[in-house]
This record gives structure tokens, sequence and C-alpha cells, in this order.
């Protein structure tokens, strides 16, 4: 963890926020021009129940927050003070911002947590653990949004309604089910391994890895193994009650991540516009949004990520609102992370690295 404490500190620096804020700004403002049209800001609602409900769009941010701190103060046994657990999502949140959404933050959670004062076995166990929640969360929502909805019009990419047509034909189903199928693989494997048989697991990943195609990440694939087995003597023997807390954390605050966008809607367009099952379809939609989001290139996604929420959602709203709708998305959960950090890495650097 040492040795690659200069190459994760150069990968946090604050001014790595240009980019993806250049991004972002680049690619709304061109879509903004694209479908400009001066009648579309009447369909914009500017009341004080608009405030009201821009209000509760911020609150879902930190509601979602204080439930990732939750889960980690639980899964570190409180060892970590409300402080330092606020320091650490907030890097990691961070670090996802700045980084390609492939990468995201995970990789250097671990450097963070061990930072704070626990130890690196406890810390990959930690990061090991948030990131099967956090997939299990996925696992359960999305089949039952599914069942609630029952409509296909959830994968309708653009001003096109895909209801009632043949699975095999919409290209946005398969998209997302070849995700779901990878998450819940991931997800599988991660729950024999953490359960069941962590050194079988090990096993299996270096037998895999002697494929000449990826056998110069062996060592890495070694010492995830390593990981795993540490992770597994940390939480196997856990209380149901404590796996059933962080659960509740985890659903809380992916659940309001996705009312985020609900929340915005009820700003800007009140309750005339959609109605409480559409709502359930806004949500449903984020879930496939979120699956195309894991392979953007960008830092963030950004740029990506407000293309596929005008795409996605532009069936929901008024004609010609959708990027406006995609920019005041990313205000709120996005460009947050990007300010927060910039001011929180300088002091936590100075904390940790540089001596008196």
């Amino acid at each position: 963890m040492t040795d690659n404490s200069g190459k994760i500190l150069k990968s946090i620096r604050p001014g790595k926020i240009t980019l993806p804020i250049l991004i972002g700004l680049v690619v709304t403002a061109y879509f903004l021009y694209q479908e400009y049209d001066p009648s579309v800001i009447s369909a914009f609602s500017f009341t004080f129940k608009s405030l009201f409900w821009f209000f509760i769009s911020f609150s879902m941010i930190a509601i979602r927050d204080f439930g990732y701190m939750i889960r980690i103060r639980l899964l570190t046994s409180n060892q970590l003070s409300w402080r330092k657990a606020f320091n650490v999502i907030m890097l990691w949140e961070f670090t996802s911002a700045i980084t390609p959404s492939a990468i995201g933050g995970t990789g250097v959670a671990i450097f963070f947590i061990n930072k704070e004062g626990i130890k690196v076995g406890r810390s990959t166990a930690v990061v090991m653990v948030t990131s099967f929640l956090d997939e299990l969360y996925f696992i359960l929502a999305f089949p039952l949004i599914l069942l609630l909805i029952g409509r296909t019009d959830i994968f309708s990419f653009g001003t096109s309604m895909m209801e009632g047509l043949p699975w095999y034909q919409n290209k946005f189903f398969m998209f997302a089910f070849i995700g779901y199928l990878l998450k819940l693989a991931y997800t599988i494997v991660i729950s024999y391994g953490l359960f069941f048989n962590p050194r079988g697991l090990k096993w299996l990943l270096l037998w895999i890895f002697k494929l000449p195609i990826i056998r110069r990440w062996r060592p890495q694939a070694n010492e995830s193994g390593s990981d795993l087995i540490s992770t597994s003597k940390e939480f196997k023997k856990w209380p149901l009650k404590n796996w059933i807390n962080a659960f509740i954390a985890t659903c809380i605050s992916w659940t309001a991540r996705y009312w985020i966008v609900n929340t915005l809607i009820l700003a800007f367009f009140g309750f005339d516009l959609l109605g409480w099952n559409d709502h359930i379809l806004v949500f449903g939609k984020q879930l496939v949004m979120w699956i195309m989001m894991l392979v953007s290139p960008t830092p963030g996604g950004s740029g990506f990520a407000e293309w596929v929420f005008k795409e996605f959602l532009s069936s929901m709203i008024p004609i010609g609102t959708g990027m406006a709708m995609a920019f005041m998305w990313r205000i709120v959960s996005y460009y947050p992370y990007l300010l927060i950090g910039a001011f929180i890495v300088p002091r936590w650097i100075r904390k940790h690295f540089i001596k008196a």
C-alpha cells in the first residue's frame, strides 16, 4: 500500500476536476443548442413548490451519503468516527467522479480507509463487502421494478416506444439483460468465495489466469484471492442483524440516488405530468441507465451520462427539455462531489502525508 501511495495521490489531485467539467459542459452546450426552442421555457414551472422539490433533490444526495456513512461504520465496527466516515465517502465519490465509470473509486477506497486507521486486510474486506451489497441491491431491485411496472418501454430509447416489441428485437433489453447476468454472475462468485470457499475461489482465479492472454495479471489475481480469504475470515461469522442493517443502509443510499430524477421532475413539471406508476417507470429506467454508464470511458461518465439521460427519459418529459433536465441532474448528483473533493483532498493529504 505504501509503495502505491504516490500513484494514488497523483490520481486524486484536485486539478483533475477540470476535464470532467469541460466534457460535461461542452456536451450539454452542444445538445442545448441543437434542441433550443424559446417556447420550451414555458414547459418549466418555477414556483415555491419548485424550490421545495429542488431542496428535496439535494436532500436525496445527503441521504445517500448518510446511508453510505452508516454502512461503512457498521463494516468497520464503528472504528471510523462520523468525521472519518464522511472523509472516506467524499474521497471515494470524488475519485469516482474524476475516473472513467468502468474504473470508479473502489480501487483506491482501500487506501482511503487504511489511512483513516483501519488495517489493510480489514480495509480490503470492507470494500469487497460494500461491492457485494451494492450488486445485491441491483440484482433484487431490477426484477422487482420490472414486475411492478409490467411494461417493456422501460427499455425505450429516445422518443421511440418499445412497448409490445418482442424481447429478442429490443437491443436495449438485451444490453440490460447481459449487464444483469454479468452482475448476477459476479455476485454469485463473490458470495461463494465470501461465505463458502474462499481458498477454492482463489485457486480457480489463479488457474484461469494461467491463460496466455491474461497471464501478466496473475500477480493481481493472487493478491485479490488473498484479499478474499481475509474478507471471508472477517465477515463469515458476522451477526445476521449486522448484515440486515448494512443492506438496509445500502438500499437507502441507492434508492435516494435514483429518486433524485423523480424529485427534479416534480420540481419543474409538478404532479400533473406523470402519475405514480410513471414515476416507478422513471426509477426503473435509471437502473437501465446505470448499466450503460458503467461502460463510459470518460471521467465520471461526463458527456455520456448527460446524453444517456436525455435519450432514456425524453419520452417521459416535455419535448426539448431533456438536456436541460440532464444538466440539472448532474448539478445535483455529480458536480457537488467535484467541489467538495477539491476542498477535502488537499486537507486530507496535509493531514496524512505532510509532517509539521
